[in-house]
């Protein structure tokens, strides 16, 4: 089986890779970093290495990689003829590849190429349909019922921790715990035969869940972290104040996932927890500057901290917690951030309750903006 797979970085080798090579697909990377391509290509493997105790290797062969931009000829004949196609560039690079996938699912059509899915293996939600969207923008109106026809593209949730790498090469390391959702209801033809896929019919409660719970506690950490001086999100989680903290506002967003989705109070517990114990992962060291960069963003009113904050505002519950993290996200400053300096500069100039509610897009009279301003005026 063949597989082309977009983004050669380290979830892309250390998560997806890994799993596609272990199901036997022949995986050809695309990339537009010409040091990453060249290894993979002259090395034709790498070494996906377990962050745990035992630090087992597992080597992914089978491998090479195209420069997305140098060999773009040859990236439209590997996508024409993959059995599957999947992505992990992070969001903002989606539109970006949009036109080889359209491209190479054109050419497809042209050869009477059997279905393929392409799934998104991005931290967002709704990320494949996103794609779609976007590759269909440089399909011809003639061809674009061909390319619906031969092409599915379902909605996937991702879950695995690669800290930042300490080497240059192109082995990585990662932590063993991972989760890949996939939305049953979304593929075309079969089941991409990939072990280590969860298939569910509607994918939205699995996606958020783990927003809400990894992405929103990773970052809670990174921010408190940062207040208090901590380097890496291991060091910050042996703090109890941000330990403590971090564990309420995951019970906050918890009340919101149980309320809106149904999931189990006791299981969902279970999972706040594991996810706690993971990011403790004594051999992952991961700086809290890696983790708090781009506040700007992650203060957007669709994002980890604002989206489920207005949410329990809704169901008539104060999220203080939430609150409290805001308020760190606020005070972020480090200064080689880009986003942490315009954040910075944004307050300095309008004030604190102007520039949350600019970046979160609610009015400066919401009760959010309030709860976050009675915390800021009390440090």
């Amino acid at each position: 089986m063949r597989s082309v797979h977009f983004g050669a970085g380290n979830i892309g080798r250390g998560f997806i890779g890994q799993l596609l090579h272990e199901s036997g697909y022949d995986i050809c990377f695309v990339d537009v970093r010409e040091d990453v391509v060249e290894a993979l290509k002259t090395k034709g493997r790498y070494d996906v290495v377990m962050a745990n105790e035992a630090g087992e290797h597992i080597s992914v062969d089978q491998v090479t990689a195209l420069h997305s931009e140098n060999e773009a000829d040859e990236v439209t004949q590997r996508l024409a003829e993959a059995d599957l196609i999947t992505t992990a560039v992070g969001p903002s690079v989606l539109p970006v590849i949009a036109f080889a996938i359209a491209k190479g699912l054109l050419k497809r059509t042209r050869l009477g190429g059997a279905p393929v899915n392409v799934i998104a293996c991005e931290n967002m939600i709704g990320g494949s349909e996103a794609l779609k969207g976007y590759v269909m923008e440089h399909v011809p109106d003639e061809r674009a019922e061909a390319v619906e026809k031969i092409a599915g593209f379902p909605n996937a949730a991702v879950d695995r921790i690669v800290p930042e790498q300490n080497t240059t090469g192109i082995d990585v390391l990662v932590e063993p715990y991972f989760e890949w959702v996939v939305d049953d209801l979304q593929i075309k033809e079969e089941h991409p035969n990939v072990s280590g896929i969860t298939y569910v019919e509607g994918l939205g409660p699995y996606i958020e869940r783990k927003l809400l719970t990894v992405n929103t506690g990773h970052s809670t950490i990174a921010y408190l972290g940062y207040a208090c001086g901590k380097p890496t999100i291991q060091a910050a989680l042996e703090d109890d104040e941000v330990r403590e903290t971090a564990s309420k506002t995951l019970e906050e967003t918890g009340l919101l996932l149980i309320k809106e989705y149904g999931f189990d109070p006791d299981e969902h517990r279970e999972y706040r927890h594991k996810v706690l114990d993971r990011f403790g992962n004594p051999h992952i060291s991961d700086e809290v500057k890696r983790v708090a960069r781009a506040p700007i963003r992650k203060l957007g009113r669709n994002e980890r901290f604002v989206s489920p904050a207005l949410r329990l505002f809704d169901m008539g519950c104060a999220p203080v917690h939430l609150a409290e993290v805001i308020r760190a996200v606020l005070r972020y400053d480090y200064p080689e951030d880009e986003e942490a300096a315009e954040l910075q500069e944004t307050i300095r100039a309008e004030g604190e309750r102007l520039a949350l509610a600019q970046y979160a897009g609610i009015g400066e009279d919401h009760p959010l903006v309030d709860l976050v301003v009675e915390r800021l005026d009390r440090t």
